[in-house]
């Protein structure tokens, strides 16, 4: 058996292992990325791509915006075919009591410096005509962007092979641990190893809380103009927060190509590929009742993917407790894409011994139940 030995192994080369991978190899060390198929496979595939800020808990609304604005950054270096685009979102509101989320949405984020808009029915039919009248208005976030997954892990791949960073592909990692990361033929030494292997994570270490999401997503052929913002509904929030039920809410985004993405949909429990078609049904169900319109659309793909989930929705990141060799980088659930940048900037903060721009204490795997409500 060959081996080979580097400062850090990432196991995993979805869009966060490429971003640790990326920040890793940029800080000086000598990086290598394993993965049993391709770069921005696993959940990178199934992922909408929206880069947006979230407000469920302090500690996923640091991540998200921090990640935001490096994506922010980065978008000017970045080819065209990661299709990033500011598009902003648009958090729709069905009625008053919803509206009372919508403002406590706006104070929430005013208070942090993220700009944001309240607008009427009137304002929100203007700027999106083909959802249904009589919505009662909603939230505008008009930072929030979105891209395409795949090639933008292959973007932060290349940077991190540019920086010096080595990628194994065909390598199906059987083990991880004290230094090792060990797949048939081949045996890779580290001094750190940084489990990005998203939902498949805990198969390297079964000890580890992180479950299978299934998810469905549905593009549609190019219609140019149908849909301006990502659009989500505010129920969409009462689905995430569902941690055992099937759940589906409206969420649609433009892509610029003129295609337009459907979700959403979440599975506990679901094991294999293949689309279900209740679940697609109900979610196409869902997004015709918010905007009638694209029952009339032809629809050219659907499919699936499975996001790596924690008990209290935080991602882990950072080192696990039982054996200090292995950094953790998984459990960002459906803001895996969003928070894939400032992932990467913590593991390699944490890894050179760097301080972080924001408190990594609520990521940490080692994390006490105190912290896990307080997140």
């Amino acid at each position: 058996m060959s081996r080979a030995t580097y400062d850090v192994v990432v196991v995993g080369a979805g869009i966060v292992g490429a971003a640790c991978a990326s920040q890793l190899a940029g800080r000086g060390l000598r990086v290598a990325v394993v993965d049993r198929e391709y770069v921005g496979g696993g959940a990178t595939a199934a992922g909408m791509g929206h880069i947006v800020v979230m407000s469920d808990s302090e500690a996923q609304f640091a991540l998200t915006r921090y990640s935001q604005l490096l994506w922010r950054d980065l978008s000017s270096e970045m080819p065209a075919d990661v299709e990033y685009q500011q598009c902003g979102t648009i958090w729709v509101a069905e009625d008053e009591e919803e509206m009372g989320e919508v403002r406590r949405k706006q104070a929430y984020y005013t208070q942090r410096a993220v700009p944001v808009e309240v607008i009427d029915g009137s304002t929100l039919a203007r700027l999106e005509p083909n959802l249904r009248q009589g919505f009662a208005g909603a939230l505008l976030v008009p930072e929030d962007a979105v891209l395409y997954p795949p090639c933008a892990a292959r973007c932060l791949m290349e940077l991190a092979k540019a920086k010096g960073a080595e990628l194994h592909l065909g390598f199906t990692v059987s083990r991880i641990g004290q230094g090792r990361v060990c797949a048939r033929d081949r045996e890779f030494s580290a001094g750190a190893i940084v489990n990005a292997a998203g939902a498949w994570a805990s198969e390297l270490m079964p000890e580890l809380d992180v479950k299978k999401r299934k998810g469905h997503l549905l593009i549609t052929d190019r219609y140019a103009g149908f849909v301006r913002h990502a659009l989500v509904e505010l129920g969409y929030l009462k689905s995430v927060h569902s941690l055992s039920s099937d759940s589906v809410a409206f969420n649609v985004q433009p892509r610029i190509t003129g295609q337009i993405l459907i979700g959403s949909s979440r599975q506990y429990g679901a094991e294999t590929t293949g689309v279900d078609s209740e679940i697609l049904s109900r979610m196409l169900r869902r997004a015709q009742k918010y905007m009638p319109g694209l029952g009339e659309l032809s629809t050219i793909r659907a499919w699936t993917g499975f996001r790596a989930a924690t008990p209290d929705r935080v991602p882990y990141i950072g080192p696990w407790p039982e054996d200090k060799t292995i950094f953790l980088a998984t459990g960002h659930e459906g803001l895996g894409i969003t928070a894939a940048l400032g992932t990467g900037q913590l593991v390699a903060d944490q890894l050179t011994g760097t301080k972080s721009r924001i408190p990594i204490e609520p990521y940490l795997p080692a994390r006490t139940g105190a912290e896990r409500i307080h997140a």
